[in-house]
């Protein structure tokens, strides 16, 4: 019986030698299966794993929340964004007297804190189709700057100002060619501020193939002129007609080759004493050849003579030689048809000339250029309002 104490003591101190420790290792399982806190460990570590899941699971429902509440800002900014942008389109068509409505696309984000400081840093803003006089535009772009927001923002916009603007405008060739070219004419780059333009234009129930170039400028603040020059229109082969005072109609180097190599075309045309005058040929030379085949022959084949055929006006022949038009190939009614065609007639069909429309703020044209498309003119300007600025008004007079 004295012996019990001493027992109990072995055993407690067994217990403390094989004493399963805390921490990783508390999961382990002795190598023969031993150890009396074997299954006091499983569950031990059983807990510790299900604490660790059960946090894991509230931080993924954690980060999962913040997902969505950042979705959701997200769509309610974009939503906010189109909402505006839709709002600004339909001031920007009143105020500007547009027929379709441009289109808005707002920088930044996020745009929330641009709507509830009641400014937008930049947007751009793209017309089609631009009426500007008797050609449309077929695309205005333009870079906005520093907008000031009116209204009860963000459910309603009420106007604002536009702080700087920067853009262009662009008149294609491919609009050209179909509103000025019902006669079939085409426009094309000739150089940095020049186009030329070639096609057919009727004129005496004929259809005459046309020439001309044109200079492109800068009119006033808003306005795009041309100056039109070279015009001509060809007859055939056969001549070429200038509309002006130092034009007329005249043989193409082809006929004048031709008529020089045939006798009677030639004597017909020396017979009019106003050709001898113009080309400057010595009437004796003429009375001559007149009389002489060989006298003609050496008159012809002067290096000069082709060139001298050229200068002259066939309009100045018809008064004494009515029928000489027509042997040299050239239809009578046709050349009364084109003799009534003045510079300003033949240039009207070319005038390219329109002017931006009038719009509040202050927007001029600043360059022009000719590029391969079409004739770009770059804009600038600013202090631009659009929609109902009373308030931003009043409130700058008081």
């Amino acid at each position: 019986m004295r012996s019990s104490p001493r027992v109990a003591s072995h055993r407690s101190t067994n217990d403390q030698d094989h004493a399963v420790p805390d921490g990783p290792s508390s999961c382990r399982t002795g190598p023969e299966g031993e150890g009396g806190g074997q299954p006091s460990g499983r569950r031990g570590c059983g807990r510790k794993r299900t604490r660790r899941l059960r946090n894991l699971r509230r931080l993924g429902k954690a980060g999962v929340a913040i997902a969505v509440a950042l979705a959701f800002l997200v769509l309610g900014d974009r939503f906010a964004l189109l909402f505006a942008e839709r709002e600004t389109e339909g001031q920007l068509q009143k105020s500007l007297r547009l027929e379709a409505a441009p289109q808005v696309e707002i920088d930044g984000f996020p745009f929330l804190t641009q709507v509830l400081d009641k400014r937008i840093d930049a947007a751009h803003v793209t017309v089609p189709d631009l009426a500007a006089d008797r050609v449309s535009l077929a695309r205005v772009h333009a870079t906005v700057h520093g907008v000031r927001l009116e209204g009860e923002l963000p459910s309603h916009l009420r106007g604002g100002t536009i702080r700087s603007v920067d853009g262009d405008v662009l008149l294609s060739f491919e609009d050209l060619d179909r509103e000025l070219g019902a006669s079939q004419v085409r426009f094309s780059k000739l150089g940095p501020g020049s186009i030329k333009a070639e096609g057919q234009v009727p004129i005496g129930g004929q259809r005459l193939r046309l020439h001309a170039e044109a200079r492109i400028g800068r009119s006033g603040d808003r306005g795009v002129s041309t100056d039109i020059s070279r015009m001509r229109l060809d007859i055939g082969d056969v001549a070429v007609f200038r509309p002006g005072r130092n034009g007329g109609l005249r043989l193409t180097p082809k006929a004048a080759r031709a008529v020089a190599r045939q006798r009677d075309k030639v004597r017909a045309m020396l017979a009019v004493p106003v050709i001898a005058e113009r080309a400057g040929i010595d009437r004796s030379q003429i009375r001559a050849a007149m009389r002489s085949e060989s006298a003609l022959d050496r008159l012809t084949g002067t290096p000069g003579f082709v060139g001298e055929l050229m200068k002259v006006n066939l309009f100045d022949v018809v008064a004494d030689q009515p029928d000489l038009p027509a042997k040299l190939g050239v239809d009578p009614g046709l050349m009364g048809a084109v003799r009534g065609v003045t510079e300003p007639q033949l240039a009207d069909r070319l005038d390219l000339s329109f002017e931006l429309p009038r719009t509040p703020g202050d927007i001029r044209i600043q360059r022009i250029t000719v590029e391969r498309d079409g004739i770009r003119a770059r804009l600038g300007g600013g202090a631009l309002p659009f929609g109902d600025t009373s308030g931003a008004r009043a409130a700058g007079g008081r």
